[in-house]
């Protein structure tokens, strides 16, 4: 999810949000004489409110999970996520008073913290992750093809030094040059070596430079599919994280309110 200009209603919205629960909760604390509590009234409301917020950012990854929910726009409940989400943060603080009462109490707002900062992360990375693979990875593929990708750019590659059996070249160069595919290059398809192919060029006739050409390019692009792998991880490994926690702060927040309440 790239941040632009799509999301400054969202960021207004929120700081206005912000401003104005931040102004409440001082004129609470001030005039409050034993000082801000959760059970009181303007506590329960920053409670209510803050784990309300937290249930729609929860929402999104229900709405993936069954995508037959088509309850607004995939963008809109995004940015709502996003914003929304952080702004719960500040709501939940407001309601104890900064004051973490009690292991679950502790154990929650440590739960947030993480959620918290990986979803920051993770914004960051979606942000500015796919600028980088564009740049890096020109021949982007799809991810789930790269597998099937990989194994049609091995076939073009064997496929591609059978045919040197076609070029006017002593034979004893063809043997050479096959041998040093299969040693050399066969076995390091998957991650080629930059350098690989500058020294092999000295050591076949120029008639066969450009069949070691087209395999340059072959394992070049071998290269950018690994380069695209691991920026793929990079972008999805914080979703370990945060959505498991995600689920244990909800379900957690739900045991808190009702305690809370009853007791």
């Amino acid at each position: 999810m790239k941040i632009d200009q799509t999301h400054r209603l969202w960021a207004g919205v929120t700081a206005g949000l912000f401003f104005v629960a931040l102004a409440a909760y001082i004129a609470f604390a001030v005039w409050s004489p034993s000082g801000p509590r959760g059970g009181s009234a303007i506590g329960l409301t920053f409670g209510i409110a803050g784990y309300a917020l937290m249930l729609y950012a929860g929402f999104l990854g229900v709405r993936k999970k069954f995508p037959v929910i088509r309850i607004g726009r995939a963008q809109t409940w995004m940015r709502g996520h996003l914003w929304l989400g952080l702004l719960s943060f500040p709501l939940i603080l407001f309601h104890g008073g900064f004051a973490w009462r009690g292991p679950l109490t502790a154990l929650l707002m440590l739960l947030f913290f993480i959620v918290i900062v990986s979803g920051i992360f993770g914004a960051a990375l979606q942000h500015y992750l796919p600028r980088v693979m564009a740049a890096q990875v020109p021949m982007e593929t799809i991810y789930e093809e790269i597998p099937h990708v990989r194994a049609q750019l091995r076939e073009e590659a064997d496929q591609l030094v059978e045919a040197t059996a076609q070029i006017d070249v002593e034979y004893d160069d063809k043997v050479k040059f096959r041998e040093m595919y299969q040693a050399k290059i066969r076995p390091v398809l998957e991650a080629p070596p930059v350098e690989l192919f500058q020294p092999l060029r000295f050591a076949v006739p120029a008639s066969l430079h450009p069949a070691l050409d087209d395999l340059e390019n072959i394992c070049e692009e071998q290269r950018q599919l690994n380069r695209q792998i691991k920026l793929y991880h990079w972008l999805h490994a914080w979703l370990l994280v945060h959505v498991p926690l995600s689920v244990a702060l909800l379900v957690l927040g739900g045991v808190h309110a009702f305690m809370a309440l009853r007791y």
